[in-house]
C-alpha cells in the first residue's frame, strides 16, 4: 500500500478517536501547562465533602461539650481512699492549674458560686518494683571467693486510679463522667544511701500533670 494511503488511513482513525472523547463528558480534561485534571476524581471529592459537612462531621478538638452558660467550675479538694498522704493535693492543684492554663473558665474551690462542680477521687494507689539490682557482693573482706548475690529494687512503677464526674451545680446534670483513669509513672531508687532521694513524689507530680491535661481535653474537647 502507497505510504499517501496509510498516513490517510492514520488520520482518519485518530480524528474518530478524538471524536469519541469530545462525545463523552467524563473523558473530558483540562491540560494546563500538560497537566491532565480529570473531573471525574474532582466530582467526587466534592460531594464528598459536602456530604460531610451536611452531617455535621468537624476536626476534633474545635468544639466544646460544655454548655455555652457556664463560666466558673468548682474544683473541691479530691477525695484520697489511699494511705498515701497528700497525693489529692498534687491531684487538684494540677486539674485546677490546667483549666486555668487551658480554658476560659474561672475556677473556684467552692460550689457555692460555680455554674457546675467537679468532683474527683482517687480509689487506689499501688507501688511495685519493676528493675532488681542483682550484683553480687562479697560476704567478708577476709574471704574473696565467698559472694552473695543480692536483688535490690532499683526501679519503681506507681500506678494510680482515679474517678471524676462533672455536673451541673443546680440541675445535677451529668456533663462528664469517668470512672476508669488510669495512669502509671516509673522512677529509680539510688543504690548508694548517701545519695538517696525519694523519688516518689516528683513521680507523683508527674503522674497529676498527665492526669490534669487528660482530664481538661476530655472535658473540654469534643472527639
Amino acid at each position: 500500500m502507497p505510504l499517501d494511503s496509510q498516513n490517510e488511513i492514520s488520520r482518519g482513525g485518530t480524528e474518530r478517536t478524538e471524536k469519541r472523547i469530545a462525545m463523552n463528558p467524563w473523558n473530558r480534561s483540562l491540560k494546563p501547562h500538560g497537566v491532565r485534571i480529570s473531573f471525574l476524581p474532582l466530582c467526587l471529592c466534592v460531594s464528598v465533602a459536602i456530604f460531610l459537612s451536611a452531617c455535621g462531621y468537624h476536626v476534633a478538638g474545635t468544639s466544646s461539650r460544655l454548655p455555652p452558660g457556664l463560666k466558673v467550675i468548682a474544683v473541691p479538694a479530691f477525695e484520697n481512699q489511699t494511705n498515701q498522704n497528700r497525693v489529692e493535693q498534687r491531684m487538684t492543684q494540677a486539674v485546677v492549674h490546667e483549666f486555668i492554663a487551658r480554658t476560659k473558665y474561672r475556677v473556684v474551690s467552692t460550689e457555692e458560686s460555680a455554674d457546675a462542680v467537679l468532683h474527683g477521687e482517687i480509689t487506689s494507689l499501688e507501688t511495685g518494683p519493676v528493675v532488681f539490682d542483682t550484683t553480687p557482693t562479697q560476704n567478708s573482706p577476709a574471704s574473696s571467693t565467698a559472694t552473695t548475690t543480692t536483688a535490690r529494687a532499683t526501679t519503681m512503677l506507681v500506678s494510680v486510679h482515679l474517678k471524676v464526674l462533672l455536673e451541673e451545680r443546680e440541675t445535677k446534670k451529668i456533663l462528664y463522667k469517668n470512672d476508669n483513669y488510669l495512669f502509671r509513672e516509673v522512677y529509680e531508687i539510688s543504690t548508694d544511701p548517701t545519695t538517696f532521694f525519694d523519688e516518689a513524689g516528683p513521680a507523683l507530680d508527674r503522674v497529676a500533670k498527665d492526669f490534669a491535661s487528660r482530664l481538661v481535653a476530655d472535658v473540654v474537647e469534643n472527639f
